[in-house]
């Protein structure tokens, strides 16, 4: 006779395993804890096996049976239910290692050493807000073209389209590793090319006209924030480097008494040397004082970590300069570039040179950093010169903007 829910429901457990039989090889096991499991009984090659089909209640005895006719199903095809079910599981142990986060999460580990610190906690970030939680868990071989731009659309409709670009070309690495280590044939990226509208071009704002930066030196002159802090923004307009190199720059790197700085551009993979003005130098020996027992030149509040990436802009705006259109830590790069060819007439080679491009060599040899040395050295002086000669421009230092 067919077992029904109630008796089921009903059954009590005894010292020794009880078992209910319902039909067609479904039977329930009462352990004598009490826990109630679906078992199947069947022959496979003329061997006896069971099949496992849950714990009820949770299984009710409608959905046990389905599960058996579905497995009596795979008998009539010749295949065995049992290994069947190994064969699924072991599948989906596989898709959930290849699935889109874990190989990203690979692809990340192996190269974020090769990325400047604060460039790579963008692209973790990038992936764990925007593309982990809709993606994260799909098989990276089972990725498609539309389920990506679904992705990408989600992040332009917020207003960041240049996110949605950056997102997509992370995606395309995450699957062209993929593909290399082979869970994956193809990338679904190009597919969407023109899919997305283009990203515009957006430079960092920049003070170049030099009666407006004599403002700016003086205005740095008057900062009254940390000694640290103050001496950054002296130095930011002196060397113009990017603002990460200029936070996180070591001391074992100065040769003050040479008046060099000599360090790896992690962006262009190159060894770069910065020719020290005079001025820059005074600087660097008044603050050696205070950080040269350390590893920063500029340390944070932690002093085993650099300045925080926001310093430099939050005292630009502390001083009432405005960081979206008006300067910050990297438009002192764009102000040299400008001053330097418009108004000193140095060869744009020269200035590329120092501000750490890559220039292309009509020989064809590889960057080099000793190139245009003399050059440079000579430039980074009058640079300096330059720069004192506009914040003498005026005896009064004039607050700018809103500042107080």
């Amino acid at each position: 006779m067919p077992l029904t829910d109630t008796q089921i429901r009903n059954a009590k457990p005894t010292n020794k395993q009880v078992k209910l039989s319902d039909e067609k090889g479904l039977f329930v096991l009462i352990h004598p804890n009490g826990s109630k499991y679906w078992r199947m009984k069947y022959r496979f090659d003329g061997k006896e096996k069971k099949l496992a089909f849950g714990v009820y209640p949770e299984v009710g005895l409608k959905e046990a049976r389905q599960r058996r006719d579905d497995a009596r199903k795979l008998l009539a095809d010749g295949i065995d239910p049992g290994e069947n079910k190994k064969a699924q599981k072991a599948a989906k142990v596989q898709r959930s290692a290849n699935s889109f986060e874990v190989v990203a999460r690979e692809w990340f580990a192996k190269n974020r050493d090769t990325w400047a610190p604060s460039h790579a906690d963008k692209i973790i970030d990038r992936l764990e807000r925007d593309v982990f939680p809709w993606l994260g868990a799909k098989p990276v071989a089972e990725i498609t073209p539309p389920v990506v731009l679904e992705i990408l659309r989600r992040i332009e409709g917020r207003g960041t389209l240049d996110t949605a670009h950056r997102a997509k070309g992370n995606i395309s690495q995450v699957m062209r590793y993929a593909i290399a280590t082979g869970r994956a044939e193809r990338d679904p990226c190009p597919d969407l090319r023109g899919a997305l509208p283009p990203a515009r071009e957006k430079n960092f704002p920049a003070i170049t006209d030099p009666k407006a930066v004599g403002e700016l030196l003086r205005a740095i002159d008057g900062f009254r924030g940390t000694f640290v802090v103050r001496c950054a923004l002296l130095l930011a307009p002196l060397l113009f480097v990017r603002p990460g190199e200029l936070r996180r720059a070591e001391w074992a790197g100065f040769d003050l008494d040479k008046a060099e700085w000599r360090y790896f551009v992690t962006k262009t993979k190159t060894e770069h040397s910065v020719p020290l003005a005079s001025q820059a130098v005074a600087i660097l020996r008044e603050l050696r004082a205070l950080t040269g027992h350390g590893r920063y030149v500029f340390p944070g509040r932690d002093p085993q970590k650099a300045m925080s990436e926001a310093a430099v802009n939050a005292a630009l705006r502390r001083m009432g300069y405005d960081t979206k259109t008006e300067i910050t830590g990297h438009g002192f790069r764009a102000m040299a570039r400008t001053i330097l060819h418009e108004e000193l007439h140095v060869k744009p080679e020269v200035i590329e040179h120092q501000l750490a491009h890559k220039v292309p060599d009509a020989l064809g040899t590889a960057y080099n950093r000793t190139k245009f040395m003399k050059e440079r050295r000579a430039m980074m002086q009058q640079w300096a010169d330059y720069l004192d000669k506009l914040k003498a421009g005026a005896d009064v230092v004039q607050l700018h903007g809103d500042a107080a």
